[in-house]
């Protein structure tokens, strides 16, 4: 099978899954500061009878296309919070953008800063856990479905194995 083929099959699966992840992370409204989204790429690297494949995102996003168990709700995830809950301080900063303020029983804005919020919200999603959003498993699981039979078949590659050492 020619090298050249190859590259550009790879290539063009790489970009379709990134492209693709994006795309849900923004309808997901998961693209709030865009590190996540920016962080997004890959490294191709082809030779003449194996290539590599890497495709890269922040750590967290992993967490997010799993999602994690929580104490009190299991997705049937790899990730759990057992003793420790979600730092409060990036939930703290997460929340001031997004205008997330606490309020009471009368529907006016509570007294608390910025820090409660993050805690309380830190301490829910300990409880509650992390649903997964599948941003990224679901578009690699659809282009994998349309890699031409002959690089499939060429490099023997089955969807679990070839998920597991692309990602990064």
């Amino acid at each position: 099978m020619k090298q050249q083929f190859v590259s550009e099959v790879l290539e063009k699966f790489a970009k379709e899954v990134i492209k693709q992840s994006r795309a849900v992370l923004t309808r997901k409204k998961k693209n709030v500061d865009r590190k996540l989204y920016d962080s997004l790429g890959y490294d191709l690297n082809v030779s003449q009878n194996s290539f590599s494949l890497s495709l890269n995102m922040e750590k967290y996003g992993d967490f997010q296309d799993k999602g994690v168990n929580g104490t009190e709700v299991d997705y049937g995830s790899t990730y759990s919070f057992r003793d420790k809950q979600p730092p409060s301080e990036p939930i703290a900063r997460w929340a001031k953008k997004r205008g997330i303020r606490l309020r009471d029983e009368q529907g006016r804005f509570a007294k608390g800063d910025y820090k409660t919020i993050g805690f309380l919200i830190a301490r829910s999603i300990k409880r509650k856990g992390i649903k997964p959003s599948l941003f990224f498993t679901k578009p690699f699981e659809n282009r994998f479905k349309q890699l031409p039979d002959e690089v499939v078949e060429a490099y023997g590659l089955e969807i679990d194995n070839f998920m597991q050492f692309t990602r990064t």
